[in-house]
């Protein structure tokens, strides 16, 4: 597909700066872009731009965005170390796996480029000179369009390169070229180039790809003409349900110029299609409303915080001191915010109150254990192994053991610790937590009772001696038996695994439930940390407070995600904001 503009000879009169199309590059702060939304299907579209006269003026940003927010830092005297002990802490995993070196993939070293990026504009001789340096197989052209927008080059390079191209090609430059330039563009908030594109595109589609919706409502925003944004945002809904990012833009761009009507209709809308907002998203709203004197508006932020409590969510640390700021900034009203941590009592370091229990109600308890036997043990278990037979002989046998206060999936265990004779392992740990009385249950396959140089027989036997032991078939799976029997046996019970068992919560029909799991989980999973020949095992802590937003009117604790903690989604956080009216 092309279109030509009459009256230009070439792609380089679109712009008037200078041969090169050189235009200063914009010396805006450096900031997260979303790159993947310049991946533009392979299919060449050739845009021969030859007719329309568009006016150009020095850049410059229309309207200035939002300050980024930056890091603050915390008082020494807040600064408390973080307990993560507990296997659900944030960066526990990523100790684990580094403690475990063998579970890495190797890592390639990175391909060189094989040509020196321009830091300036080049005329068409030293862009024809560049061409035939490059020995790579793919187009030259291409290949460094992307490399200019990865390393967020300087715009005027990427247009000398585009008026090379065009003079090359009779004036035609590829829809890709044209869209990875908008791309820098919009990095670097070059608001008359940005605008300048769009009215390119406006005139020849009439429906763009979604990555070109998404980089022109991006780059849209922060000019005069931010309301185009939101008719851009009107074609996406024709074809398809926007993402959360072009809601963020379109909110942002709705708060950055005062709409806040605007902005609270669009952050309903996406709720109403069932997307998680983006934590910028609320932030906004948070920056937003400091020190502003608004009833209305402020119900509506807590209304976020219980948002992030009903679906867990953990605002990052930026985010954190934004709430911080909001609250002590609401006119009338002394509250106090700080950064803490919680004891492993559930005591809040910060204001000393207690914090909510992990341990579920008994009516949350039974909605659990009924929804787990029906979608996890009873059926539709896609990851269970074992037939209708065993599983009744499994059911009988727990009715006439139960109930028990730790059951260990015996395998599991077994193979915690690879240099250690398996059968060794288990009898240590179930010797060692029969030593405090308690009522043990074993889950193993059978073919741990086979004899080997890894099952020793006596040990075996010295095993089932201090537990009671329920071996299945050895194509089983122990997990739905491990579920089974610890909910029977009561909320007191725990359980031994390193599974983290997401497959089985997977299961759960709805988020409630699949929260109600995880909930119970943090506060039942045990966890063997280590393990020395003749010495004790060592037990990760389990938590005893949920580590969820909570509220009791006149304080609120947010768990937040520390900006160089990398946490993986069956983790919590364990720093908290502790706010609380002052007295």
């Amino acid at each position: 597909m092309t279109f030509r503009l009459p009256g230009f000879g070439s792609f380089s009169k679109l712009w008037k700066n200078n041969p090169y199309l050189g235009l200063a590059s914009g010396n805006s702060h450096l900031s997260h872009f979303l790159m993947n939304y310049c991946a533009i299907k392979n299919q060449q579209r050739w845009l021969s731009l030859t007719t329309l006269s568009l006016q150009n003026t020095k850049a410059m940003d229309l309207l200035t965005a939002k300050t980024r927010y930056y890091r603050k830092n915390v008082e020494g005297s807040n600064k408390v170390s973080s307990d993560s002990s507990h296997f659900f802490a944030a960066g526990a995993a990523k100790k684990r796996a580094q403690m475990n070196p063998q579970s890495k993939d190797p890592i390639s070293p990175p391909l060189r480029n094989t040509i020196q990026l321009p830091t300036k504009p080049l005329n068409s001789e030293e862009w024809d000179k560049l061409k035939g340096d490059f020995k790579g197989k793919a187009s030259f052209e291409n290949w460094i369009s992307s490399q200019l927008t990865h390393c967020h080059s300087p715009v005027d390079v990427a247009k000398s390169l585009l008026a090379w191209v065009a003079s090359k090609n009779n004036g035609i430059v590829s829809y890709e070229l044209l869209v990875k330039y908008l791309c820098l563009c919009v990095f670097h908030k070059q608001t008359t180039e940005i605008i300048d594109v769009y009215e390119i595109m406006k005139a020849r589609y009439k429906r763009l790809e979604p990555g070109g919706y998404t980089l022109l409502i991006r780059g849209l925003i922060h000019s005069d003409r931010w309301r185009e944004a939101l008719l851009l945002l009107e074609d996406i809904k024709k074809v398809t349900i926007p993402s959360k990012k072009n809601y963020d833009d379109c909110i942002q761009g709705a708060l950055l110029h005062q709409d806040v009507n605007t902005a609270w209709n669009l952050y309903q809308e996406l709720l109403g299609h069932d997307l998680t907002p983006m934590m910028e998203t609320l932030k906004a709203f948070f920056d937003f409303g400091k020190g502003l004197k608004d009833d209305q508006y402020t119900n509506k932020l807590l209304d976020i915080l219980l948002y992030l409590r009903n679906n867990q969510l953990y605002p990052g640390e930026s985010f954190a001191h934004c709430i911080k700021t909001w609250f002590e900034s609401i006119p009338g009203e002394q509250w106090k915010g700080e950064f803490t941590t919680i004891q492993k009592s559930g005591q809040c370091l910060g204001c000393g109150k207690t914090t909510e229990s992990i341990h579920l109600t008994l009516e949350e308890y039974e909605l659990l254990k009924e929804n787990i036997m029906r979608n996890v043990i009873d059926g539709g278990d896609q990851y269970k192994k074992t037939t209708p037979e065993e599983l009744e002989r499994f059911q009988n046998f727990v009715k006439s053991c139960a109930p028990f206060d730790i059951v260990i999936d015996g395998l599991n265990v077994a193979k915690m610790f690879p240099k250690a004779r398996e059968s060794q392992v288990l009898l240590d740990v179930v010797s060692q937590l029969a030593k405090q009385n308690q009522q043990l249950l074993v889950l193993g396959r059978k073919h741990m009772l086979k004899p080997c140089s890894r099952w020793r027989k006596d040990e075996m036997e010295k095993v089932q001696k201090q537990a009671s032991c329920f071996f299945a078939d050895n194509i089983s799976k122990d997990d739905p038996f491990l579920l089974y029997a610890t909910l029977h046996s009561g909320n007191h019970c725990k359980f031994i695994t390193n599974d983290l068992m997401r497959d089985h919560k997977a299961c759960l029909p709805d988020a409630k439930t699949q929260r109600l799991f995880f909930k119970w989980q943090q506060g039942h999973q045990l966890a063997i940390i280590s393990r020395f020949p003749g010495s004790k095992l060592t037990f990760q802590s389990i938590l005893s407070y949920d580590t969820v937003v909570q509220t009791t009117g006149d304080s609120w604790h947010i768990p937040y995600d520390e900006d160089l903690v990398e946490r993986y989604s069956y983790e919590v956080p364990t720093k908290w904001l502790c706010l609380h009216r002052k007295t």
